[in-house]
């Protein structure tokens, strides 16, 4: 497995929560700056129509990832009736300005949620942003088969990558953290203290940037993670999106009717080629 067995500083419980709370908040002005993944947006929306999900849950949500913009296009197109937002550190902050700018598109969910142990009571399309290199092998792979043993989708997407292009880009991060800073809402003087006078915002985003590359599951660690998954009526999707700026690793797991597919086999699609999953 080409993944290494790292640790990202502000994913450490030591790392201090008000600027566990101003990362997360940069990640999510450079998310809505950037728009990386709305390129896949198209693949979610297939999978969820092949499963039939109503409900999305999303994981590891931090302050909202992507979902602030594709909320918009899902619920306008009727591809679901709630989206849910969870994660292990809930933000205060995050959770406030979302209740207070998404109206009833998103709900966030206000207790702790461990993505390897998710609620009974929590039933949707389970989608992970950024943040699935975060797990070890045994936790990644029992989120997985969780969602497979439950019927449950899953949607994985990663843009972090173990590469010398997205490695290099990683240096491109700290910069683009100093330019949003000042409009990121609510402002805090804190968060210019930590971004500009002590520059620990910038500095941990490029550590960990690098960090998450370095962790990052490859396609063939995501086939092997699936591996003994099998059965009729569930599929599962792995490959790689190049159509925007960054290129995204994807990972889809859903029930879907067998009956109304010709070929019902137990295989995999890995980077758009049907095969067999490797031993």
């Amino acid at each position: 497995m080409q993944r290494k067995a790292w640790f990202e500083f502000h994913d450490h419980p030591l790392y201090p929560g008000f600027l566990r709370d101003l990362v997360t908040d940069a990640l999510q002005a450079m998310w809505d700056a950037t728009e990386v993944y709305s390129p896949i947006a198209w693949r979610l929306e297939r999978a969820m129509a092949a499963s039939g999900a109503e409900h999305i849950v999303d994981l590891c949500s931090g302050g909202g990832g992507p979902w602030l913009r594709f909320s918009f296009e899902f619920q306008r197109k009727c591809l679901c009736s709630s989206i849910l937002l969870t994660d292990k550190y809930p933000s205060r902050g995050a959770i406030r300005n979302i209740e207070s700018t998404s109206a009833s598109r998103l709900s966030f969910h206000p207790d702790p949620v461990d993505a390897t142990q998710i609620p009974a009571d929590l039933i949707g399309f389970r989608t992970i942003f950024s943040t699935f290199h975060h797990f070890d092998p045994a936790e990644a792979r029992a989120i997985l088969k969780r969602s497979f043993e439950q019927r449950q989708g899953i949607g994985i997407f990663e843009g972090a990558k173990c590469d010398l292009r997205t490695l290099a880009a990683m240096t491109v991060v700290p910069f683009l953290a100093l330019q949003l800073a000042p409009g990121i809402r609510p402002f805090r003087w804190s968060r210019i203290f930590w971004t500009y006078c002590l520059p620990i915002i910038p500095l941990t985003l490029w550590v960990d940037g690098i960090l998450s590359c370095l962790r990052a599951y490859s396609q063939r660690d995501l086939c092997e993670l699936t591996s003994g998954l099998e059965s009729g009526g569930y599929r599962w999707e792995i490959g790689e999106d190049r159509t925007g700026r960054v290129a995204i690793t994807y990972l889809l797991g859903y029930p879907y009717d067998s009956a109304q597919v010709e070929d019902a086999a137990p295989a995999v699609e890995f980077d758009g080629i049907q095969m067999q999953k490797p031993a």
